[in-house]
């Protein structure tokens, strides 16, 4: 779930993809369709557990992902912001679950606060991605993220998010 994210052309809600959201585990074709997101921008492989109020998902960074060769080419790292982009994409699958929608609205990110980074992430990790809702106040929803590898954090952050008119609304108005 970003800002920087927008759906395919064409791409339009399913709310039985909302549905499955109540389901574990979660495949990648459903996150796919829910963040309207896809390889390779999709920093999210499975959903652990979710439930209303919190989300943990995985991502294995493979050593053959074209970011390694271009972030550090000699000591490859997975950036900060792609850190927190997958904690952005674990929240809309989160949000799919509670927020009320309507098919033309996408997940977008409203403000960003507080990050932290804290251990690098390299080429081979596997990524745990914790968000926990916090507050909702009208469409609009405070959450906090956390990815680490192993019992290690490497980002904190806290942001909001919420739904925006998607490119049929955009069309029509």
């Amino acid at each position: 779930m970003a800002s920087i994210s927008s759906p395919r052309r064409g791409a339009s809600r399913d709310s039985s993809l909302f549905l499955a959201t109540r389901q574990q585990p979660m495949d990648r074709q459903t996150i796919e369709a829910i963040t309207r997101t896809s390889d390779p921008y999709l920093w999210i492989d499975e959903v652990v557990q979710i439930d209303d109020d919190q989300i943990h998902a995985r991502k294995y960074l493979s050593p053959e992902m074209p970011i390694f060769g271009a972030h550090f080419a000699n000591f490859p790292l997975f950036p900060g912001a792609l850190q927190c982009e997958a904690a952005f994409q674990a929240s809309a699958v989160l949000l799919a679950r509670t927020l009320p929608s309507r098919e033309s609205e996408i997940p977008v990110i409203a403000r960003v606060r507080d990050v932290q980074f804290r251990q690098m992430v390299r080429p081979g990790d596997t990524i745990d991605v914790v968000v926990t809702r916090e507050e909702q106040f009208g469409p609009a929803v405070s959450l906090r993220g956390r990815v680490s590898v192993g019992d290690q954090v490497s980002t904190r952050l806290a942001f909001v998010a919420t739904q925006a008119a998607g490119p049929e609304e955009n069309a029509a108005g």
